[in-house]
């Protein structure tokens, strides 16, 4: 009796198999939805606008991006991580889906526990800018200048729980500075009053702040991210004067809802992979100041060791900062 319910397991996890490797075969046999976490427009909108022809010229079937926006890109993630399993859902985002675990506690999904992630996009570079008039003239300056007896850096972010927000916080904890956070309606108006003298500092796009550094319009002291920036070449990293946990990257990864095949999970990072070695969409992201993870760093479980340990970062942030989005 024992060995024939031994034989019969065997034999349905043989048929679950090669179910598996047949949908794997002959999937996608229909439009995929790529679900983006903001209105159209924005930056991780363009994002996926930018690999939409290549990732459905490599699946053979249409991908449809849906914007969904709302509470700082979690109504999306709420609405993907309830899709089915079934290879036709898939999650663009980014640095904010960390944060929003520990931001918004009463969140209806887990980020580890119901996504699969398919793979690494890219990651933008931000500068750590002042207003013109600012007297420090290098970073080793500008932290003594922060840290100096009754100083109060006033920070200009573009709104609670942004990644400004939250790089700003981690600045002023690492460099061990007094700082009061100012909130804005987005970036616009955090770059506007920085460029009026209003604020003292912010995390700005080094895309953004590169012309205006260039034109004198504002101070820029070093680059927030892993990599120096080829707009301002002279400017250091922060890790690279001495502050490793400022290495710190805005990115974007592809994810599926949990339970999605493994063999679906591998055709979509093979589309990802696709588009990103497509000539046309690297010249498009180089472009826009963002780079792309190298080919090593584009698997599914790099993109799970990047979340997990983001995870941790930016909670451990926003914990010891008391920040609350609702």
């Amino acid at each position: 009796m024992i060995f024939a319910r031994s034989l019969a397991a065997a034999f349905v996890a043989a048929c679950m198999l090669a179910s598996g490797a047949a949908s794997g075969q002959t999937y996608p046999s229909g439009p995929v939805t790529l679900v983006v976490p903001y209105p159209p427009g924005g930056a991780t909108d363009a994002i996926a606008r930018i690999m939409q022809d290549s990732m459905s010229q490599s699946l053979g079937q249409q991908i449809i991006i849906d914007n969904i926006g709302g509470a700082g890109g979690m109504i999306a993630a709420a609405r993907a991580a309830r899709a089915a399993p079934d290879g036709y859902t898939v999650l663009l985002h980014q640095v904010a889906l960390a944060a929003g675990m520990t931001l918004y506690p009463k969140l209806a999904f887990d980020a580890e526990k119901d996504f699969v992630t398919i793979g690494l996009i890219n990651t933008a570079a931000s500068t750590l800018a002042a207003r013109p008039t600012l007297p420090p003239g290098n970073i080793a300056e500008l932290v003594k200048w922060m840290k100096a007896p009754g100083q109060n850096t006033k920070i200009a972010h573009p709104g609670v729980g942004s990644f400004g927000h939250l790089a700003g916080a981690l600045v002023a904890e690492e460099l061990g500075a007094t700082v009061t956070q100012v909130p804005y309606r987005g970036a616009g108006p955090a770059l506007n009053d920085l460029l009026a003298g209003v604020a003292d500092v912010s995390s700005i796009s080094a895309v953004v702040a590169g012309p205006l550094v260039t034109a004198g319009k504002i101070k820029a002291y070093a680059i927030i991210g892993r990599n120096r920036f080829a707009g301002l070449p002279d400017l250091p990293t922060l890790g690279e004067v001495g502050y490793k946990k400022l290495d710190l990257d805005f990115w974007h990864m592809l994810l599926a809802p949990a339970g999605t095949p493994r063999p679906m999970v591998d055709r979509l990072n093979a589309a990802l992979r696709h588009a990103l070695a497509d000539a046309r969409v690297r010249k498009t992201f180089e472009e826009g100041g963002m780079d792309l993870f190298p080919p090593d760093q584009q698997t599914p479980e790099a993109a799970s060791a990047l979340l997990k340990s983001e995870l941790k970062l930016w909670g451990d942030v926003i914990r010891a900062n008391n920040i609350s989005a609702q």
